[in-house]
């Protein structure tokens, strides 16, 4: 029964990073229209606004929700989730302001390691040595597959700032986790609302217009497919598989990612982008594997 919930949840950890996946090689066809605080304004909106509509529609049509939802008692993790999720994107663009953009694609894989590291340090999250190599083998071939040159090395202040955008995202995802046992597509609503709201202010605050309503919509819609259902199917992995391991496998995003980029903009697959696919294959193959002690996941488990 065990191993059927963690197939189960492996699938929709994989499932979430595809479809976050999508967003990247249609953010970049659409960002020549639209700013990028904009862009990350929509998409957040976008995915509050599709998980809602969903809904209404579960409601209409009289199914059942079995889910529990959010109460005072996970407010603290509720708040935490939509204001990192803020606070984040803010500190990644006053890092790209003072660093080159190798640098902070570089760091910005810092963030699975974060989680992983938030989970055991202050939720006690139990990870164990085949995970640990498991999330260095991730870590090691996203950082090949952002790797571009020399240039991408030498470390500035500003690369401060985005791993403490990557702290940011740490702290999101097990804010997250521990909203897991709730209601998914309220914790999702929520979120797009919230963070939606926040990014759209500190657009208008930063100068930045509305584009056109074609664009708005279509970056809705990214949204709710990028954003809303993949966050969606991401708390529910993390029920099963911890914020740690769902990171794991969540990082294969940036795979997908580059591989519908070539489809997209018909780029050819650079030596690297092998590479790195070989050693990420072999890192979600450690994290498959893994067998972390069931009495401290139990323990976990029940943490609201």
């Amino acid at each position: 029964m065990r191993n059927s919930r963690q197939v189960k949840a492996i699938f929709f950890a994989v499932l979430a990073a595809v479809l976050y996946a999508i967003s990247a090689p249609f953010s970049k066809l659409m960002l020549g229209k639209i700013s990028t605080t904009m862009m990350a304004a929509f998409l957040y909106l976008g995915a509050g606004l599709g998980l809602f509509v969903l809904g209404l529609i579960q409601k209409a049509a009289g199914k059942a929700d079995r889910e529990q939802p959010l109460t005072k008692k996970e407010l603290p993790y509720t708040v935490g989730m939509v204001v990192l999720d803020i606070a984040a994107p803010i500190f990644l663009m006053l890092g790209l302001t003072r660093t080159t953009a190798a640098n902070a694609s570089l760091l910005n894989n810092f963030e699975i390691v974060a989680t992983a590291l938030i989970a055991l340090v202050v939720f006690k999250e139990a990870i164990s040595k085949r995970l640990w190599l498991a999330i260095a083998l991730v870590t090691l071939s996203s950082l090949i597959l952002s790797f571009e040159d020399m240039s991408s090395l030498p470390f500035s202040y500003g690369s401060v700032f985005v791993l403490l955008a990557c702290v940011c995202w740490g702290f999101e995802n097990n804010c997250t986790r521990m909203l897991s046992s709730k209601n998914p597509l309220e914790i999702v609503v929520i979120k797009g609302f919230g963070s939606g709201l926040g990014s759209l202010a500190i657009a208008f605050m930063v100068g930045e217009t509305l584009p056109a309503l074609l664009y708005i919509a279509a970056a809705l819609l990214l949204g709710f497919v990028a954003y809303g259902l993949s966050i969606y199917f991401y708390i529910y992995a993390q029920r099963d598989l911890g914020a740690a391991k769902t990171s794991a496998y969540y990082a294969i995003a940036p795979f997908v990612g580059a591989g519908l980029s070539l489809l997209v903009f018909w780029e050819k697959p650079s030596w690297l982008y092998i590479t790195a696919l070989m050693i990420m294959i072999l890192g979600t193959y450690f994290a498959t594997i893994d067998g972390r002690p069931k009495r401290k996941m139990k323990k976990i488990e029940n943490t609201p």
